[in-house]
Parts: structure tokens; sequence; C-alpha cells
């Protein structure tokens, strides 16, 4: 019989953890609880959780604290739980290396789907890189630099290419403008948002059915993108 997988919540508010405790339970999952910092690294370091629940106002430690010293020597997916108005926090929370991030307040389904997202990603963590990526009927074979959709082959620049790279290793999760400049352009373009927007916007045009509504490269407005993990 197969482990079920273990989340652990990390929040502060009794109202979230007795809000979110049966509701994991019914869907399958095990779960344990945090409404510390050290109260969650003794948890991660116990337990090993498959995927952290974090919301960043703790009362001992800023919650970014705790992702920055995860990350020191596991990749778990993290979760963040974030207010609307701290998109500021948000973002800083997924450079330091979250997966994904939940407004609060937030309903019980877009969790449940952010969580078996992130356990597909871990599940299907390729050792070493794969050298051909393919989601949603795009195909990007590494070795060759070859792009095709539905099997029709796709012409695009060294730069739409790596990009394109860096959205398709990281399906369904959130990327920030910061993180994809910094990869793509070097640590001098960081804050060039606007050039990103005109790479994005070239890779839609060429990929999407409709660019005007797309599918497959998925805005998160202020904070960046993410390739859409739909089957």
């Amino acid at each position: 019989m197969s482990k079920l997988p273990t989340i652990l919540v990390v929040d502060d508010e009794p109202q979230i953890q007795r809000f979110l405790k049966p509701s994991l339970i019914a869907s399958g999952y095990m779960t344990l609880s945090a409404t510390t910092g050290a109260e969650a690294m003794r948890a991660f370091a116990v337990s090993e959780p498959d995927v952290i629940i974090l919301d960043l106002g703790l009362p001992d430690v800023d919650g970014k604290a705790i992702i920055e010293a995860i990350r020191q020597t596991s990749h778990v997916p993290i979760i963040v739980l974030s207010a609307r108005d701290r998109e500021g926090e948000k973002i800083q929370a997924l450079d330091l290396g979250a997966d994904d991030f939940v407004n609060k307040p937030f309903a019980i389904g877009e969790l449940l789907a952010r969580i078996r997202s992130a356990l597909r990603r871990r599940a299907s963590e390729p050792e070493p890189k794969p050298m051909v990526l393919e989601t949603a009927g795009v195909l990007i074979d590494m070795a060759r630099h070859h792009v095709t959709k539905r099997g029709v082959a796709i012409h695009l620049t060294p730069k739409e290419f790596d990009l394109l790279a860096l959205l398709m290793r990281n399906p369904g999760k959130v990327l920030t403008q910061r993180y994809l400049l910094h990869e793509i352009w070097g640590p001098a373009n960081v804050t060039d948002s606007q050039y990103l927007r005109v790479f994005i916007g070239q890779l839609r045009a060429k990929l999407e059915d409709n660019p005007a509504d797309p599918t497959l490269i998925l805005t998160e407005p202020g904070i960046g993108y993410r390739f859409s993990d739909a089957s």
C-alpha cells in the first residue's frame, strides 16, 4: 500500500488550521500542523513532508526566512498563503524558492488543485534534466534546439527558445519577472519587465491558438508567468 502524501500546514490562524485539516484528510492527505517558524522547522526535519503550505505572517519569524532555510537542503514544494495586499512579499517569496502561492481568502478547491500540481511536478522531476520536454502539445528538443506544436515546426530565436525552455521545465510553477530576466538576460536586466513582456508576446504569437486569450503561457499579474501544466 502506497504512503499517503503528507502536507505540513504552517499558519498561526486557528480557523485556517481547523478549516484545512478535514479538507486535506478528506482529499487523501496526511496532515501536520505548525503555528510558528520553530515548530515548522522541527516538523520539516522530523517528518519530511511532501508539500508545505506556508503563511508568511508567523508570530516568531518571517515566513520568507523559512523558505530560505528549507531551500538550503530541500526542494520540497512550498505553497505560500498570501494576503492580497502583500504582493511585494509574495514576489520575494517566489524569488527565494517558493513554488506557488494562493491568495487569502482562498477557495479550498483552488488550494487542492495547487497541491495536486505540486505533487505531480515533484513526482516527475527528472534526473538528469530531460533532453525533450512535452506539455500541452508543445514539444521542445533541447539538444537540437527544435520546437514543434502538434507536430508542426515552430521557429524561435535563441532567446525565445531559452525563455520557453525555462518555462517548460517548470510547468505550473510561477516564475517571477525578476527570476526570468536574471536567468535569460543576466543580472543587469532584472528590472526590464517591458523587455520580458515583448518576448512573452512573441512566444504567444507563435505558440498560442489565440494569443489574445492564452492557454499555454499564463500571466500572474504583477508577479510573472507560468507555463500551463494541463495535459
